[in-house]
């Protein structure tokens, strides 16, 4: 098992908008590809307070990179991303990373 964590950096404000662009078009996404997610945060105390963190478990990279191109490029997903940003951007950046469990992790 991989998890991989993305760190969704909103532009100022833009935190509200992409909470609601998770739940009511993006996992709708996630579901006809089968990207399985484990959870979502927001940032309580940190550097920022606009950020959306979430988590994502793939059996293996190749799974990943399959199933996220086939998501990225439906045409369908663009345009409804697209719609949510028309009037100004919601992320400004993103980090991922690639996770592995550990032998004494309780998430294998």
């Amino acid at each position: 098992m991989i998890v991989e964590m993305r760190v969704y950096h909103c532009a100022p404000g833009r935190l509200p908008a992409l909470n609601e662009r998770f739940s009511t078009i993006t996992l709708g996404f996630f579901k006809k590809y089968g990207i399985e997610q484990i959870g979502f945060w927001t940032t309580v105390a940190g550097p920022s307070n606009q950020a959306l963190t979430y988590l994502l478990k793939w059996e293996s990279l190749a799974e990943r990179e399959q199933k996220w191109n086939a998501f990225q490029a439906d045409p369908e997903w663009i345009r409804q991303r697209n719609a949510t940003e028309a009037e100004k951007i919601i992320v400004e950046r993103v980090e991922n990373q690639f996770l592995a469990p550990t032998a004494y992790s309780a998430l294998r």
